[in-house]
């Protein structure tokens, strides 16, 4: 049985996961760390050195680690797939900095305002290079299937939000499409390849599919609820960030299906138009609080949470399920 390091002590479920995954996150970034080396183009460990030692949580590549445990894979190719998501991710990272014009991310400058916008593009691609290259090593057409579907959902998913981020008939259908492409498709596939390396019937990798899917929709629910209320010591962003940034997120999108004639024409100039005056923002928070657009939003981050809780209902009882249930319930606890 897996020793768990000291676990059940830690407070946060994501640091749990952490302990008990401790010997094969060391894995994963030792192979990061060696496959981001370039010996031709040294701005590329520059790059990526600066995004993936930032702090972030690892999120991503955990939910590998846990899904092939929890399937009971005894290695060693999951450590391959979690390094291949983490490098999905940070390219995706690279590329989103650039066409949102980001100057912040994890608390720290972007890579693309301390060097430039084509150096964030060119080590995005060639980490999304780096990542086909790992996730054909397994030598498993199925992973590999699952991971590139997963990167041009994510592609798909970004097109999707800058067409739709700026325009009021965007509708909670359309929201919850970028979200699956641009969050959870990558949730869902980084626990669904955990299940199939280890050689799962299909009603387990579904199960898999369908938890990271819940959770990583949740999660961004979340993200953008936590722009309007959160604190900036905890999101590493400014509150409001978003409607600077005239994204339409959940909580407009509820707000604007309530507004009357002026105060769509409040939105329409805000948010399609840009025009952005003092004291917008303070209007923009009267009106979603008016309309009980937080709250509201809330709600379905919960049901979503607690979707990705029920999926995990047919596997069998073991200490990652229950970290896994417990992180679903945190992705949501942040919004306190």
């Amino acid at each position: 049985m897996r020793k768990v390091m000291d676990a059940s002590t830690i407070a946060k479920p994501h640091d749990r996961l952490a302990a008990y995954l401790a010997a094969d996150l060391e894995g994963v970034n030792d192979l990061i760390r060696d496959r981001m080396a370039s010996e031709h183009a040294p701005r590329i460990p520059e790059v990526t050195r600066h995004l993936v030692e930032a702090g972030g949580k690892r999120l991503r590549p955990m939910l590998t680690l846990a899904s092939a445990h929890l399937c009971g894979y005894p290695g060693p190719y999951h450590v391959h797939l979690a390094a291949t998501v983490e490098f999905i991710h940070t390219a995706t990272l690279l590329h989103d900095d650039v066409v949102d014009e980001s100057g912040q991310r994890r608390g720290r400058p972007t890579a693309n305002l301390l060097w430039d916008n084509k150096s964030s593009v060119l080590v995005g691609d060639y980490l999304f290079a780096r990542s086909f290259q790992l996730m054909t090593e397994t030598g498993n057409i199925d992973v590999l299937r699952i991971l590139s579907d997963a990167a041009a959902t994510i592609a798909e998913g970004e097109v999707l939000q800058m067409t739709a981020a700026q325009d009021l008939a965007t509708d909670e259908a359309i929201y919850l499409q970028v979200v699956r492409g641009k969050t959870a498709a990558l949730f869902s596939a980084a626990m669904e390849v955990g299940g199939v390396i280890a050689g799962k019937d299909a009603a387990t990798t579904q199960a898999l599919f369908d938890y990271g899917d819940a959770l990583g929709i949740s999660f961004q629910i979340v993200d953008d609820l936590l722009d309007y209320q959160g604190q900036a010591s905890a999101t590493g962003k400014n509150v409001g960030d978003d409607f600077r940034e005239r994204k339409l997120t959940l909580p407009v999108i509820k707000a604007v299906a309530k507004a009357d004639a002026e105060e769509r024409a409040f939105w329409s100039r805000t948010i399609e138009k840009g025009q952005q005056d003092d004291g917008d923002l303070n209007h923009a928070l009267d009106l979603l609080h008016k309309h009980g657009a937080l709250e509201a939003t809330k709600t379905d981050a919960i049901a979503w949470a607690n979707k990705a809780k029920a999926s995990l209902g047919t596997l069998p009882a073991h200490d990652l399920r229950d970290m896994l249930i417990d992180l679903a319930d945190y992705v949501v606890e942040r919004i306190n």
